[in-house]
């Protein structure tokens, strides 16, 4: 397993946000609202899974929070 970073980074690290941004919306086309958040909410887990950190989770919950 390989080692997790245990801080999360809140400074600007996407490689291209504008294609980013692009390309979640396109992934919500064609869905309800109700499919839309169910979306989220899978894409949620999934990126907590990458992270794999509880301790940067915690930090993300706040920082999501306005903390």
């Amino acid at each position: 397993m390989q080692q997790q970073q245990q801080q999360l980074i809140t400074a600007p690290n996407l490689e291209a946000p504008d294609d980013f941004y692009e390309a979640l919306i396109e992934a919500h086309q064609g869905l309800s609202t109700e499919e839309s958040h169910a979306f989220n909410a899978r894409l949620v887990l999934v990126l907590a899974n990458h992270i794999g950190s509880l301790a940067v989770l915690r930090e993300a919950f706040e920082a999501a929070r306005g903390g």
